[in-house]
């Protein structure tokens, strides 16, 4: 009679939510091997511990699928971690400019102060004032991204550096804010960025290996086992290789490798190059991301109409794009003839349906292929597009943290929307409800990485630190949680090309798991945004855990 196999680790006596829907839920889960072996109740298990098993008890508490970030950036937003970090500071101009005197006090033998995620609508018409940060950095060179990554804020000794004057012609596909008289304010946007990044002191490759073992722990705490690196370039490449070949790297990741605009289809042979060298374990450089507008809040994101003037009227602009429309429809049909799967930027409705008509352009040439494209942030979608999506096996790649009322909401973009278009925004529902594939990312560290309070806004359309204070922003266009929860999960997986593996609580996949601190379904436990992981899992392995997990 054959042996009973023995599990490395079980855990039981909890909600399991698998995001299978052939078992949606069960109490106990088997792991040997670093798969999962039994998925069941409590008895089902009993006969798989052993003396060595480790035994976890739920005690009721939630078990899910690790989640997986469809859209981030670990390793410069992990650097930022260590740097001027902004990302924190919620309370208005004068706490972001205490906390930057703060740091360069700190930090008096830095030769320049680099930090990010300032929150545009801390200052006038969202753009900060060199004099602002002279005054908290002194005569030093400083630049400070925003949260969105879209502009910098630098002090005059930068703009010193780099020659940037009242003379200076704002850049193809970028923006410099400027005083009455011409001269530049220091806020720079898009590509104006460009012209001080070469003075900026030399990140090294120690550097960027710190940044991303920080973002991989802090993204463990959170239950994530998986992410798509949305924007990586050589060096990103090789930091993950170093990591991956040191045996660190525990997170699942797929790198998109970042698509300068200036290129046309003679680069695919480069990148194809480095799809096949740039490869290890736990690591994969299948995606291109493509950048085709900005953001909304600087005018820089591209609209079918253009954005209203402070009185209502027209303010005859409609964002920048950054790749014409016929030269992306070209592109987008060699990746996906070369099995690249394409990684959008759109914010505006312009940028969703050019990158629309580029899948549809490549559907045509090439046929049905498994690139399982995807549009990110898919902030204004126009309702004749939203259709599209199932249609052309376009997956809606949501940051859901950014549905909702909040001081940049309402004060720097539904006034330049107008109403129609504000109805637009962040069609979650209505992607679902028209069959359209649907996965969630961050955008860390633009925001927050954490999933429940992500989460949280996907179904209340509600800040967690603004309920009772905000009405919802769309409340039509929530989801439910189980619809939620598997964006984030399988949902998130299928644009990884992970989900035959990942993605679900399921008998021969890869047991990466996370351990909740309560019954996320029960409300009376709290609010979804207030859920916390104890235990997250790679293969069976803890690689983040709280003292109260147990076992």
């Amino acid at each position: 009679m054959p042996s009973v196999p023995v599990a490395d680790l079980v855990l039981r006596g909890g909600g399991v939510h698998t995001v299978d829907p052939a078992r949606p839920s069960a109490t106990a889960v088997a792991v040997g091997g670093g798969r999962i072996v039994a998925v069941g109740d409590d008895g089902d298990v009993a006969a798989l511990i052993g003396s060595a098993t480790r035994v976890i008890e739920l005690r009721g508490r939630t078990l899910l699928p690790g989640f997986q970030d469809a859209h981030c950036h670990p390793i410069s937003s992990g650097l930022d971690q260590l740097r001027c970090d902004l990302l924190g500071v919620t309370s208005g101009r004068a706490a972001v400019l205490d906390a930057i005197h703060a740091y360069a006090t700190s930090h008096p033998d830095d030769p320049w102060i680099i930090g990010s995620g300032w929150y545009m609508a801390d200052f006038p018409n969202g753009t900060p004032h060199r004099r602002d940060l002279d005054a908290a950095v002194g005569d030093r060179p400083a630049y400070l991204e925003n949260r969105d990554g879209h502009s910098g804020w630098v002090s005059s000794r930068t703009l010193a550096l780099a020659g940037i004057d009242a003379s200076t012609a704002d850049p193809v596909g970028g923006r410099i804010e400027r005083d009455p008289d011409g001269t530049p304010t220091g806020a720079l946007h898009e590509s104006a960025v460009e012209l001080v990044e070469p003075f900026f002191p030399p990140t090294t490759q120690a550097d960027l290996e710190r940044g991303l073992l920080r973002a991989q722990a802090y993204f463990h705490s959170l239950g994530i086992t998986a992410w798509q690196d949305a924007h990586v370039e050589p060096a990103g490449e090789a930091t993950y290789l170093a990591v991956a070949n040191r045996g660190q790297l525990t997170m699942r990741t797929i790198g998109a490798q970042w698509w300068e605009p200036s290129w046309d289809v003679a680069a695919i042979p480069d990148l194809v190059a480095r799809r096949v060298s740039a490869r290890a374990d736990r690591y994969a450089s299948t995606s291109i991301k493509m950048m085709l507008d900005g953001v909304l809040e600087t005018f820089t994101g591209a609209m079918l109409e253009p954005y209203l003037a402070p009185d209502g009227g027209s303010a005859d602009r409609t964002g920048i794009l950054f790749i014409e429309p016929e030269v992306v429809r070209r592109i987008v049909v060699e990746l996906d003839r070369n099995g690249f799967q394409v990684h959008f930027h759109v914010i505006g409705d312009r940028a969703a349906r050019i990158a629309l008509d580029a899948l549809e352009a490549a559907l045509a040439a090439n046929g049905r292929t498994d690139g399982r494209h995807h549009l990110a942030h898919i902030q204004v979608i126009h309702p004749d597009d939203v259709p599209r999506f199932a249609a052309l096996g376009a997956i809606a790649n949501a940051q859901p943290l950014w549905a909702c009322h909040e001081r940049q909401m309402d004060l720097l973009t539904i006034p330049f929307l107008g109403p129609e278009r504000t109805g637009w925004q962040y069609p979650f529902g209505s992607l679902v409800r028209s069959g359209a594939r649907l996965a969630m990312g961050s955008d860390w560290g633009v925001s927050t990485p954490n999933p429940f309070e992500e989460m949280h806004v996907a179904v209340e359309r509600v800040h967690h630190t603004l309920v009772g204070k905000m009405e919802p922003l769309l409340p039509d266009e929530a989801l439910t949680l189980d619809q939620a929860v598997h964006a984030f999960t399988m949902g998130s997986a299928y644009v990884n090309h992970l989900d035959d593996t990942t993605g679900s609580i399921s008998v021969g996949k890869l047991a990466d798991l996370a351990v909740l601190d309560r019954d996320l379904w029960d409300r009376g436990a709290g609010s979804i945004a207030a859920a916390r992981v104890v235990g997250t899992f790679v293969e069976g392995k803890a690689v983040h855990e709280d003292p109260s997990l147990g076992g």
